[in-house]
């Protein structure tokens, strides 16, 4: 007998034939709970997910999840991301956003200078001073002096170029009453 097969004898269950087989223990009923859950829903991050390693002059911290190779968005581009944004000190999210476009300069200089570094089908974790967000003034759920965390992933971008080229080669059907008597072309359908 090799070891293999006394191993696989081993593990086999022993079945007698005739005798019942064993009776499984049915699980505990699980009472419903009455406890609401508070809302608006804040997740909390982990410590170590507010963490970058490099910290660029201005003062931005980055770290590639998830590296790739080619172009990245210029200042005047246009970009299509997944995100999360959440408070460095508590790790408390306060915005999150699947298929999110906007312009890079749109956003807080330290959000529009991470997107800068990234290329497209790349993840990054940026750690952005209060200096490079909000500074004193305090936003929504984020206080004052603030430092941030995002995780971005790049899913897509347009330069402004591009972007007029959508417009333009849109039938006048596609465009709205105001558009067509403007002569300016619709914006670009969301996909």
């Amino acid at each position: 007998m090799t070891l293999k097969s006394r191993a696989l004898r081993c593990l086999a269950p022993v079945v007698v034939l005739g005798a019942a087989a064993p009776a499984l223990a049915a699980p505990a009923p699980v009472a419903p709970s009455t406890t609401a859950i508070p809302l608006p829903l804040n997740p909390i991050v982990a410590a170590p997910q507010r963490l970058c390693g490099a910290t660029a002059a201005s003062g931005l911290g980055s770290l590639a999840l998830k590296p790739a190779e080619g172009a990245r968005p210029a200042k005047a581009d246009f970009v299509l991301v997944n995100y999360i944004g959440y408070l460095a000190a508590t790790g408390a999210v306060f915005d999150q956003g699947m298929q999110s476009a906007f312009p890079v300069e749109g956003v807080i200089p330290g959000f529009s200078e991470g997107l800068q570094m990234m290329a497209k089908g790349s993840t990054w974790r940026f750690c952005v001073p209060s200096a490079l967000g909000y500074g004193a003034q305090e936003s929504g759920p984020i206080p004052a002096n603030s430092d941030l965390v995002f995780q971005v992933e790049l899913v897509d971008f347009k330069t402004s170029a591009e972007i007029e080229a959508m417009r333009a080669a849109q039938s006048p059907a596609q465009q709205s009453p105001a558009q067509q008597s403007q002569g300016q072309p619709a914006t670009p359908p969301r996909q």
